[in-house]
């Protein structure tokens, strides 16, 4: 038996490949997309498709009702450098919207719910290299603290309730197919349409910030795989630790320079400098890899290669 599948906030940078790498695996009936408005988007157009307003829980339960939904993917979020103009919109997307899907788990309406931590939750009293799985947090921002108390009420339903939530600590994530959202780690995204379009970038971090990224294929994997995990796999209710690489705005300029020899990088850091110095500069991940075989596929060199071809 396929799930049946709501993603909200299917539109965003990571909901518009999802939808469409769900919808392959399952059949494009079986996965509805979501989102705050309709846009003229491939996400929209290749299948079944709702304009939904994540802070309302009658419409979730509704399309919940209507679609037999099995399993929902709840992508919708204000991220880290948005969140931080707008704190008390952020808090309350990203927590009510969390809460009116688990209250749906909690009343049996729905079986699994994925639902997305981030690197955030981490912060400045965090050890910086190898950031254990347990250990330190207190974030800093308005989005580090929406998606670490995420994580306890996560748990908490799982403990209390029984509901089966499941959720990864997304590090930056890189991606060709849909343009930067307002994240700290998005100059990663963006250094790369610029070093096609106009041969040069001005980055808003420091040269050496080093920051832990995850191409956007493998984020799509891990996201699938742990929501296909059997549960006896899934020990850990909060949020998994999750990793792939570790660069510098140095290293990832060098690595584009190997293709585009004329590419020029300047630096002029902004708040964002703040956000980025909070943040750990790489993941221990080997809760995920043992418990349900979590494993990347691509480092520094092959994304730059693909984010190169996909977008030249």
């Amino acid at each position: 038996m396929n799930p049946k599948i709501l993603i909200i906030g299917a539109c965003g940078q990571i909901g518009t490949e999802l939808t469409q790498k769900l919808r392959k695996l399952y059949g494009t009936d079986n996965v509805i997309a979501s989102d705050i408005r309709k846009l003229n988007t491939d996400v929209v157009n290749s299948g079944p498709f709702e304009v939904i307003n994540a802070l309302d829980f009658n419409q979730i339960e509704h399309l919940v009702e209507i679609h037999q939904i099995t399993d929902i993917y709840l992508m919708a979020a204000l991220l880290s450098a948005t969140a931080e103009k707008n704190p008390a919109f952020a808090w309350d997307l990203n927590m009510n919207s969390l809460f009116h899907v688990l209250n749906l788990a909690k009343a049996k309406k729905i079986k699994k719910i994925f639902w997305p931590s981030s690197i955030a939750v981490f912060g400045p009293t965090t050890p910086k290299e190898n950031t254990p799985q347990y250990t330190i947090m207190e974030p800093s921002t308005v989005y580090g603290i929406s998606k670490q108390a995420g994580e306890r009420w996560c748990e908490y339903y799982h403990n209390i309730y029984g509901v089966d939530v499941r959720s990864i600590r997304y590090p930056g994530l890189i991606s060709w197919s849909t343009p930067p959202g307002g994240g700290t780690t998005d100059y990663a995204v963006d250094i790369f349409h610029k070093a096609i379009a106009d041969k040069k970038y001005e980055c808003f971090l420091s040269s050496q910030t080093k920051m832990p990224m995850m191409y956007m294929d493998d984020a799509i994997d891990a996201t699938i795989n742990i929501m296909k995990a059997p549960a006896e796999e899934i020990k850990i209710h909060s949020s998994y630790n999750l990793a792939a690489m570790s660069f510098t705005p140095t290293e990832i300029a060098a690595e584009i320079k190997k293709h585009i020899p004329e590419f020029e990088i300047t630096y002029n850091p902004d708040f964002r400098q703040k956000i980025a110095d909070s943040w750990p500069a790489s993941i221990d991940d080997s809760d995920a890899r043992k418990h349900w075989g979590w494993n990347h596929k691509f480092d520094l060199e092959s994304m730059t290669k693909d984010m190169l071809k996909h977008l030249g």
